[in-house]
C-alpha cells in the first residue's frame, strides 16, 4: 500500500500506448458503450443510483488527488488548483450529475469530451505508471468525465444544439482570458497558456509560444464541430424523411 501512494514511485514508469495505457483506454471505451447500450433501459430508481454513483466517483477522484498532493507535501498553487479544463470538468461533471442543468451539460459535452480524449491519448501522468494511485486517478477522472457526458446524452436523452457550439466556444475563450490573469499572478501554467506540458502532446506540433496557443483555437473549433456532427447528421436525416412522406 505504501508504494501505491508513494510520492517517489519506484515502479515501472508510465509508457504511452503501452499495455497499461491501452487497457485503460479499452476499459473506458467499453464502459461508455455499455452505458449507451443498456443505460436507457434502466428504471428511474436505477438511473438515479447510476447518476449519483458517477458523481461520487468524480468527486472522489478530484478530491483524493488534492488530498494526496497535500499529504505528500507536493501541493502548490501553481500546479494543483482545479483550473485545467479536464480537472475543472471533473467537478463540473459531478455538479451536472447531482443537479442536472442544460447549460452545464453543454460545456461537459464539448469541453469535457474534447479535452478528455486528447488527454487520454497523450497522458501527462509523470512517472506514475500502473499500479500507482496517480495512474488510477488520471484515467478514472478523465474517463469519468466522458461517462458523465455519455450518461446525460444516451440515458437521459439530452443533446447539444447549434447554439451550444457558440456558447461553449465563447465561454471557453472567456475562461482562457481569466486563466491568463491567474497564471500571471501565480506564475503558473494552467491550460498550458505559458509553456507546453512536459509530456508529448498535440501542442508540440503547433510551433513555439504564443503560436501554439493561437493555433489551438481553430483546432478546438474543429473538435467541437466533430462532436456536434452526429446530431447535425441525425437532424438532416429526420428532415429528409419528413420531406419524403
Amino acid at each position: 500500500m505504501g508504494s501505491f501512494f508513494a510520492k517517489d514511485y519506484m515502479g515501472a514508469p508510465f509508457q504511452q500506448f503501452g499495455p497499461s495505457h491501452l487497457a485503460a483506454l479499452l476499459a473506458i471505451a467499453l464502459a461508455c458503450l455499455a452505458l449507451a447500450h443498456w443505460g436507457w433501459r434502466l428504471g428511474p430508481g436505477w438511473r438515479r443510483l447510476l447518476r449519483y454513483g458517477l458523481a461520487a466517483l468524480l468527486l472522489l477522484t478530484g478530491l483524493s488527488w488534492i488530498a494526496w498532493r497535500l499529504a505528500t507535501g507536493a501541493f502548490t498553487f501553481q500546479l494543483d488548483l482545479p483550473l485545467h479544463i479536464c480537472t475543472a470538468m471533473v467537478f463540473v461533471s459531478a455538479f451536472m450529475l447531482l443537479w442536472p442543468h442544460y447549460h452545464v451539460y453543454e460545456f461537459v459535452y464539448f469541453l469535457g469530451i474534447g479535452g478528455a480524449i486528447q488527454a487520454l491519448l497523450t497522458p501527462d501522468v509523470g512517472p506514475y505508471g500502473f499500479p500507482h494511485f496517480g495512474y488510477f486517478h488520471f484515467f478514472a477522472g478523465h474517463g469519468g468525465v466522458i461517462l458523465a457526458a455519455t450518461y446525460m446524452t444516451a440515458v437521459e436523452g439530452w443533446r447539444p444544439s447549434g447554439r451550444s457550439l457558440l456558447r461553449v466556444f465563447v465561454g471557453t475563450n472567456l475562461y482562457l482570458l481569466f486563466l491568463v490573469g491567474v497564471n500571471w499572478l501565480l506564475h503558473a501554467d494552467y491550460m498550458f497558456l505559458m509553456w507546453k506540458p512536459a509530456a508529448p502532446s498535440l501542442l508540440d506540433y503547433l510551433g513555439p509560444w504564443p503560436w501554439y496557443v493561437l493555433a489551438s483555437e481553430p483546432i478546438g473549433a474543429v473538435v467541437f464541430l466533430l462532436l456536434y456532427l452526429p446530431f447535425w447528421l441525425g437532424d438532416r436525416r429526420r428532415l429528409q424523411r419528413r420531406a419524403m412522406q
